[in-house]
């Protein structure tokens, strides 16, 4: 079953205080589609500024795949709203085009219409270009447009104060960050709960398998749907992000350095299948090095340790610098029943997880336990809602229903949610978690089970095209909130200038700038 938080759940009822103050931030990911739900071929809206440089709006793997970014907030209302208002104004922004309301793609007819994001004639710029290109060699330009949330969280300083008697954040630096691993191995012993309650992406297009070997018994409908009757995220299935090449790395969750040492260790690992795709053909580059990882962010998890990086520096560089920051939640689906993708619940929800993750004792995990943990994952992505599902604990084979760990976990978040709520003066924590426990005893209520019933009766295009053009007048017709049209307008001119002056600066010819990071 799940740990025995009694006694962190009493200390945390003792000290409310050490949990006001969360802060969070949301990434969301959606493909930009022309109004018959084809992937659009058009550049990143100009209008919309630089993908380089805007600190709202960019683009992940692809032109068309946009990739909206909220400012670090304490609120989950304000958070929220600032996402809502950036969806606004780029549906005002683009003219016909819809954005794309599932995680899993459109009809794409071919990879080839799947154009690199593109980021200008600066080194930075063309560096990224060129890491997308170098995904596209090893993984597929297909895979690269299933679209996600990212949800960053981080506990106030007073939090690990007040539980770990340390006096600051410079000084507890080492202690915060071995708070934080702790959150992440419980993330990945019982994070499964969340592709269970949340996961949306139960069908793909029959389009997105084509030419792909599978060993899943999909059925298939008239309307070109393929599905698994009781799956709820094919998303983080071996259809979606996985890599053969990082499923031996080894890495471990048990302390900061090991950690460290096991990303850089895969940024200089040569992997000879990347080696067989070569560098370069006919003078053109075709990924950045042969080795495990191009970069540490090709790293696929589904949860990272972060911190801001300053210019220049790795995503580990800035961990070692001055320790864990806060933590990247990387297992949600695109939300189909919102415009924004992600809604107050989810997120009221995740922050009543991940404090119970930073309460709940966990034990060192070896990587053999994390390819454990992986199958209970698995077995919730591909057949959650099966009648009698079960969860394994441990690498021991026990096995626990399903329901009954789900509904003792939920006993300990309600506890968390009186004392979030104690703070805000109302009872919405705990209303989230009235409503989403019946999901345990009632597998009809979870995301995967309502949106399949959808897609059945409509194909996953026909659901797509028709949500897309509904939530695109919806966004169109709703005033913003708290951001206003003139700052967006400054932001795009201000980040456009950013990229020029970044061009302006370059010193370096492209394959100089190749050399000095080889040399890193």
């Amino acid at each position: 079953m799940i740990p025995d938080v009694s006694k962190a759940l009493s200390w945390l009822e003792a000290h409310p205080q050490a949990v006001k103050g969360i802060c969070r931030g949301i990434e969301r990911e959606t493909l930009r589609v022309n109004p018959n739900g084809a992937l659009a071929t058009t550049g990143h809206p100009e209008s919309l500024g630089s993908a380089l440089t805007h600190n709202l709006i960019t683009t992940d793997f692809a032109e068309a795949l946009l990739e909206f970014i909220t400012p670090v907030d304490d609120s989950v209302e304000h958070t929220l709203q600032v996402l809502r208002d950036i969806h606004r104004h780029v549906a005002r922004e683009l003219g016909d085009e819809r954005m794309w309301p599932f995680s899993m793609p459109c009809f794409i007819d071919s990879a080839a219409d799947i154009e690199l994001a593109q980021y200008g004639t600066s080194n930075i710029g063309k560096l990224k270009t060129l890491y997308r290109q170098g995904l596209k060699s090893r993984y597929g330009a297909l895979m690269q447009t299933i679209s996600g949330i990212h949800y960053n969280f981080s506990l106030p300083l007073e939090f690990w104060q007040t539980r770990l008697g340390i006096s600051d954040a410079e000084s507890g630096k080492d202690a915060i960050s071995a708070g934080y691993l702790n959150v992440i191995r419980n993330y990945y012993r019982f994070g499964w709960v969340i592709p269970y309650l949340f996961g949306a992406s139960p069908a793909i297009c029959s389009s997105f398998i084509k030419g792909r070997e599978t060993n899943l018994p999909f059925e298939y409908t008239e309307n070109g749907l393929c599905y698994l009757p009781y799956a709820t995220s094919l998303r983080l299935s071996d259809l979606g992000y996985t890599s053969k090449s990082q499923s031996n790395l080894g890495i471990t969750f048990n302390d900061l350095e090991t950690y460290i040492a096991g990303v850089k260790r895969a940024t200089r690992t040569p992997w000879d299948e990347y080696a067989a795709i070569g560098l370069k053909k006919e003078g053109k580059y075709l990924q950045l090095n042969t080795n495990v990882l191009q970069i540490e962010n090709e790293l696929y998890a589904p949860i990272r340790p972060k911190r801001v990086t300053k210019s220049g520096e790795t995503p580990s560089d800035a961990l070692r610098r001055s320790g864990i920051q806060y933590v990247e939640v990387r297992s949600l689906d695109i939300n189909p029943f919102t415009p924004i993708g992600i809604d107050a619940s989810q997120a009221r929800f995740l922050d009543l997880f991940l404090i119970w993750c930073a309460l709940a004792d966990a034990p060192e995990m070896n990587s053999d336990e994390i390819r454990c943990t992986r199958q209970n994952w698995n077995r919730v992505i591909l057949e959650g809602r099966k009648p009698g599902q079960t969860i394994g604990i441990g690498c021991d084979d026990v096995r626990q229903p399903l329901d009954k760990v789900g509904k003792s976990l939920f006993a300990d978040l309600a506890r968390v949610a009186e004392v979030l709520d104690s703070q805000n003066g109302n009872r919405e924590y705990q209303d989230v978690c009235r409503e989403l426990v019946a999901a345990f005893d009632n597998p009809e209520l979870t995301y995967s089970a309502r949106i399949l019933k959808e897609m059945k009766a409509e194909g996953q295009g026909n659901l797509g095209v028709k949500w897309a053009d509904k939530y695109r007048q919806m966004l169109l017709d709703e005033p913003l909130e708290v951001l206003s049209e003139q700052e967006l307008a400054q932001e795009s001119e201000a980040s456009r200038l950013r990229q020029r002056d970044l061009e302006a600066n370059d010193k370096l010819s492209f394959e100089e700038y190749l050399a000095t990071l080889a040399g890193n």
